[in-house]
């Protein structure tokens, strides 16, 4: 299977580090023109760094409506099309799993706004310019967490990431009819960032085991597997699907 992407416009966001940057990666080895977008400057310098001269970067923050609208205002403006999207922004916003008692409503809205909320504003935003050359591939990155339950305990990602699912869903039916495909990969645990190395490390022999234990082929994935399975839904052999979540989790 040979996937190419020369001549198209890609947008990537959360391209900082971990899944994003070997997405955006992907994109550009493939030929793309790669949007990277984050709120992280340096890592979105050496994500650029890394993709080469089809890749250019904005800071942007995926859940202001004005910086969305205004970020892919420009990245039009300048290609004359947007080809693909993927809605990789996401997280827990430096949070660790609490009793719900404890749960504050700034911290419930911070991680439903990168998460959930991100990937509306995106997808609004990029949706007129698809409509009108009557074609588009929309990725969301959710989680496993969103199938089942988070790990790591905290209920606004789980749900935030259920909610990205379903969104998956609604969409593909609004925007079947100008032949723009929306559909979703739900990664199991990887090792993508810091984040999850120290959520990893924290788990200590016993915990590792039983992560392995609970996996089909008894190891972690990586960033470029999640990448693999956002290639394929961007792609045209990805024409005649649409609404659905792949799990890339190494078997549940």
């Amino acid at each position: 299977m040979n996937i190419g992407f020369e001549g198209q416009t890609v947008i990537v966001t959360g391209a900082g580090h971990g899944f994003g940057r070997a997405i955006a990666l992907a994109f550009a080895q493939r030929g793309a023109s790669v949007f990277a977008l984050d709120i992280n400057a340096e890592g979105l310098a050496e994500t650029v760094r890394l993709c080469g001269a089809p890749a250019q970067s904005a800071l942007v923050d995926v859940g202001n409506r004005e910086a969305v609208q205004s970020a892919v205002a420009a990245i039009s403006a300048a290609t004359g099309r947007i080809d693909v999207l993927v809605n990789n922004a996401g997280g827990v916003c430096g949070q660790t799993g609490r009793p719900i008692e404890e749960i504050s409503a700034e911290d419930w809205h911070a991680i439903f706004n990168v998460n959930l909320t991100g990937t509306f504003m995106m997808t609004q935003a990029v949706a007129p310019m698809m409509k009108r050359a009557k074609r588009g591939r929309v990725v969301n990155i959710s989680s496993g967490a969103g199938r089942s339950i988070s790990l790591t305990g905290i209920q606004a990602y789980a749900s935030a990431k259920a909610g990205q699912i379903g969104l998956t869903r609604q969409l593909a039916h609004e925007l079947g009819a100008w032949n723009i495909t929306v559909n979703c990969v739900a990664p199991g645990f990887v090792l993508s960032n810091p984040a999850t190395e120290r959520q990893y490390e924290a788990m200590g022999d016993a915990g590792k085991a039983r992560l392995l234990e609970g996996i089909a082929l008894h190891r972690l994935g990586s960033p470029e597997d999640i990448a693999n399975a956002v290639m394929f839904f961007a792609s045209d052999y990805a024409g005649w699907v649409t609404g659905e979540t792949l799990g890339v989790d190494g078997g549940k």
